[in-house]
């Protein structure tokens, strides 16, 4: 399992958006991505693939960043997600 992770400016916490396989969350990082560089306030509405009928739309203008990160990795308390110095 994947979480592509959105940090929202003046929220302390997160919306991420789970991905049974690595090529479909790299693919909604890539949507995320493409959306932040395009540049303006433009609507971005993220969907659940296990409940079709969970959905959840935010500005682009209101993304911080985006990170993809495997779930059990973080679980584990092996590897954290984000970037650190700390192995």
């Amino acid at each position: 399992m994947y979480l592509v992770e959105l940090s929202l400016k003046l929220s302390p916490m997160p919306i991420a958006v789970q991905r049974k396989e690595l090529a479909d969350a790299q693919s909604l990082y890539d949507t995320v991505k493409q959306a932040l560089e395009g540049g303006g306030p433009r609507v971005l509405e993220l969907t659940c693939e296990k409940e079709a009928d969970k959905k959840v739309s935010l500005l682009t203008s209101e993304v911080v960043a985006v990170q993809v990160y495997e779930k059990s990795a973080s679980a584990s308390g092996g590897k954290r997600p984000g970037f650190s110095f700390d192995s």
